[in-house]
């Protein structure tokens, strides 16, 4: 409270007023502003920090609830969740597209985008499976494109200690009703640690045109990435090399119709001993389609009808897992009242079939009060469930034993939250959270000495809060300071050893500060501390600043204090980072 006070001094006095006109579109029917949503969302802008960040996982983890697990910088290998779900039970969208990898989710981060082709990133926290179906149990992530507003060309080269060896173009044209993008993106390291080299290839293209039917969007995107994977499943100098492969149109017809087609191929070869491939080497690829129609309906100045269907379908080759496919089909209809900066009610049903005849049933319910124009209650519940990856079923490796008979995990999520605007450059929030899950899937064993294997685990609960703070002080600083508690009941496990489920912060915290400074300066600063159950605390802090103009340089400093730390147990992370380069504009704004 004192925080908050003290924000509010800051803040007050003869500042003007701000539009508040941002839009989030995810976990909601159609766009709204941020303020107007029934749910717990987290948006961070991308398109005005592409100087100031590395990659595009530095931009989810400005949010507490958010827990990346990275095996090595830059998102070469990453495993994300939120609100402590599990790493398969977290959605990753593009522009509302489905990315999530039915083989593991390991490989949900494999995002085939560089990072100057996206415009922002919104964290839906909470159940989502009543719009998206499988996966969105602890929330969804979704990562959004736009068309380029000016032609432009922009060049990018960095280097830094551990080889780091970076080069980045982009190339915009802007034609009438036209607009066409093309990134590319080399990432290069020879490695902190032997065996913990990468290299990172990124490749997409994006393309908007207008006409009367409506707005067209197409998007291709390629992604190569091997790297050494030393200890990253186990105690053995591992190598890995996963390249994925996405495509997608989006087709307006008319304005209350829109439709959507996806497809993904992702390759994934690991190699357990990196000198020894003839001990083990497994190949998988995995191709998935998805077509997705929705259309709204107006049923009065304040009241909409939306509804749709999906189908999905995937399919895996493997040396390991064998050859699989599944297909599922959906449906849902969700009605959405709002009288805007009074209250806002929507109701949901989904129902998803899949192999077998069998089906899942996801409705949701969500509200929102306006007490005042400064202060809103709101609340939301869901049901959600997840789909087993061809992984859980049939992997089997010296260390790790697949379930065929495994059955969908399924939870119910509940929050309530309050938001409270003081002034217009303040805004607090308070969130209390709760998730109850049934045949959650898991890895456990009997002794340290067994090995791991795939199961369902009764009934898990989880209950946490968030609390968040952000202000605006004078025209060119912002800070943010977000904190998550979270705890969960081992009951149901038995005295069986888990693996992943309760490896969860129990306490999260995030600070950031960003400023526009004197002489065209740009500047970002984190500090995010986690505590996980059973091991010490740690705090890493990093520093980004960059000057506009046409040549703009930049220098990124990670892990300031030189930190030693694990996000994933017996993997560690890299010391100090320094990396610079320079940005250069050959024409465009």
């Amino acid at each position: 409270m004192h925080l908050i006070l003290l924000l509010c001094l800051l803040v007050a006095g003869d500042q003007p007023s701000e539009r508040r006109d941002t839009v989030v579109v995810t976990g909601v029917y159609e766009p709204v502003p941020l303020e107007e949503a029934d749910r717990s969302v987290t948006q961070v802008d991308a398109s005005h920090q592409l100087l100031l960040s590395g990659a595009l996982v530095d931009l989810v983890q400005l949010d507490s609830s958010v827990d990346l697990r990275r095996r090595a910088p830059g998102g070469v290998q990453a495993d994300l969740s939120i609100r402590g779900g599990t790493f398969g039970q977290t959605l990753v969208l593009v522009n509302g597209l489905r990315l999530n990898d039915p083989q593991t989710g390991h490989h949900n981060l494999d995002l085939p985008l560089p990072l100057e082709t996206v415009s922002r990133v919104e964290i839906l926290k909470g159940a989502g499976s009543t719009l998206y179906g499988s996966d969105a149990v602890g929330g969804a992530v979704n990562f959004i494109t736009r068309a380029p507003e000016a032609s432009g060309l922009r060049l990018r080269s960095a280097a830094g200690n551990f080889g780091v060896n970076q080069q980045r173009v982009t190339l915009s044209a802007v034609r009438g009703r036209w607009a066409q993008q093309l990134s590319a993106a080399r990432d290069f390291s020879s490695g902190f640690l032997p065996n913990r080299d990468y290299r990172d290839l990124s490749l997409a293209s994006t393309t908007h045109l207008t006409t009367a039917l409506g707005a067209t969007a197409v998007m291709l995107g390629h992604r190569d990435h091997p790297f050494g994977a030393d200890k990253f499943y186990g105690d053995f100098h591992s190598w890995e090399r996963t390249r994925t492969w996405f495509a997608s149109l989006r087709q307006e017809l008319g304005p209350d119709t829109q439709a959507a087609f996806g497809f993904r191929r992702h390759t994934d070869l690991f190699v357990l001993h990196r000198d020894r491939p003839e001990v083990f080497t497994n190949r998988h690829a995995v191709e998935s389609y998805q077509a997705v129609v929705r259309r709204r309906h107006e049923l009065g100045v304040n009241t909409r009808l939306h509804y749709g269907a999906e189908g999905l379908g995937d399919s895996i080759r493997s040396t390991n897992l064998g050859s699989h496919s599944r297909t599922t089909g959906a449906g849902y209809v969700a009605l959405d009242f709002r009288a805007l900066g009074r209250f806002s009610f929507s109701a949901g049903l989904r129902e998803q079939l899949y192999s077998g005849r069998r089906s899942e049933l996801s409705p949701s319910l969500s509200g929102g009060v306006w007490l005042s124009s400064r202060l809103k209650l709101r609340a939301s519940a869901g049901r959600a469930f997840r789909l087993p990856s061809y992984t859980d079923l049939y992997y089997q490796d010296p260390a790790t034993r697949g379930s065929p008979d495994l059955r969908p995990e399924r939870a119910w999520s509940y929050d309530a939250g309050v938001e409270w605007n003081p002034v217009a450059r303040l805004r607090g929030e308070l969130v209390v959270f709760h998730r109850r899950e049934t045949d959650g899937i898991d890895y456990v064993r009997y002794s340290p000495g067994d090995i791991w294997r795939a199961a369902n685990i009764g009934r898990l609960r989880f209950t946490g809060v968030e609390a968040a703070a952000a202000a605006r002080i004078g025209l060119s600083h912002r800070v943010e300071l977000r904190y998550t508690a979270l705890g969960g009941t081992r009951a149901a496990l038995g005295g069986l050893l888990s693996r992943y489920v309760f490896n969860y912060p129990s306490h999260s915290g995030v600070g950031s500060w960003q400023a526009s400074l004197p002489g065209k300066l740009l500047a970002r600063a984190r500090v995010g501390a986690v505590k996980r159950g059973g091991r010490d605390p740690y705090a890493v802090v990093d520093l980004y600043v960059a000057r506009g103009g046409r040549v703009r340089p930049f220098l990124h400093l990670t892990n300031l204090a030189n930190a030693s730390y694990e996000e994933i147990l017996g993997v560690p992370m890299p010391g100090r980072g320094i990396v610079g380069g320079l940005e250069w504009v050959l024409w465009g704004p």
